[in-house]
């Protein structure tokens, strides 16, 4: 049996890799990097978003990559109320109220936007930190 110890990265599909990468950069904090041959990835805590462009995509990729087509939930440092009046400030439509859901790790309140691609974006808080060790 194999045992995931934790996520590396993951692959976004995207429309334009620089529109995602100003967007992940600007609104999420993100930083870009280049590697391999001129390849393009989004650097957060220990993990990274690598970006392939739709129609362009690297082998091997999914069967059926698509822009638009992803759910991410990332955790952030910032209250939600305070990502809230940042997004506003940056342009971005924040999809409802925040909610209560179920993390990986316990209780998150999150609120949700869709980045230039529609994915749905989540950014959340633990309600209680004690429940959430960041590793």
């Amino acid at each position: 049996m194999i045992k995931v110890d934790s996520l590396d990265h993951i692959i976004l599909t995207v429309k334009d890799i620089n529109t995602t990468v100003d967007f992940y950069c600007r609104v999420l904090g993100m930083e870009v990097t280049t590697f391999g041959e001129g390849r393009k990835a989004l650097k957060f805590g220990n993990q990274k978003i690598n970006l392939h462009e739709h129609g362009n995509e690297f082998e091997p990729k999914a069967h059926n990559p698509t822009p638009g087509a992803a759910d991410l939930c990332f955790i952030i440092q910032q209250p939600v109320e305070e990502a809230i009046d940042y997004l506003l400030q940056c342009g971005v439509v924040v999809l409802g109220e925040p909610v209560n859901r179920t993390g990986a790790n316990g209780t998150i309140v999150s609120i949700y936007f869709r980045d230039p691609d529609l994915n749905l974006i989540e950014v959340s808080n633990y309600l209680n930190t004690a429940e959430y060790s960041n590793p």
